[in-house]
């Protein structure tokens, strides 16, 4: 199998199609300074991250959703339970510092055609998950 450099030093393979984040990590809890840390390395005012509401995990730091969401399925996630969100920690305790915004949250086969995350429960679900997660 042919493998190809990334220009952050990963390897890129047809089996694995994205130049994965080397500081991308499944995270069990971090605090608003590490995200704002984070945030002025990538950009600036937000982190992107992925939420298994099924497994109750996150993958943050990642320079597209795609690659958080390519590694969790690696990890054995299914992609009906993978939600793209932005943190905005600047934002952090006020209903801005989740935004449900991602190319990966298309899915009209579960009446999800828009890029942002448009039911109400899986919403709740992801807020959860954040808030059980990131701490002051």
């Amino acid at each position: 199998m042919s493998q190809l450099s990334c220009t952050n030093g990963n390897s890129w393979t047809r089996q694995r199609p994205f130049c994965y984040n080397s500081h991308m990590k499944i995270i069990d809890e971090i605090s608003v300074t590490q995200l704002k840390e984070m945030a002025s390395k990538m950009y600036g005012t937000l982190v992107k991250a992925v939420v298994d509401i099924q497994k109750g995990i996150i993958i943050v730091d990642m320079g597209m959703h795609a690659d958080g969401e390519a590694q969790l399925l690696e990890d054995g996630s299914q992609q009906k339970d993978l939600w793209g969100i932005n943190l905005h920690p600047d934002d952090y305790g006020t209903e801005n510092f989740i935004e449900f915004d991602s190319m990966i949250n298309i899915r009209p086969q579960q009446k999800n055609p828009s890029r942002d995350v448009l039911d109400s429960d899986i919403r709740q679900q992801i807020t959860d998950i954040v808030e059980s997660v990131v701490h002051e």
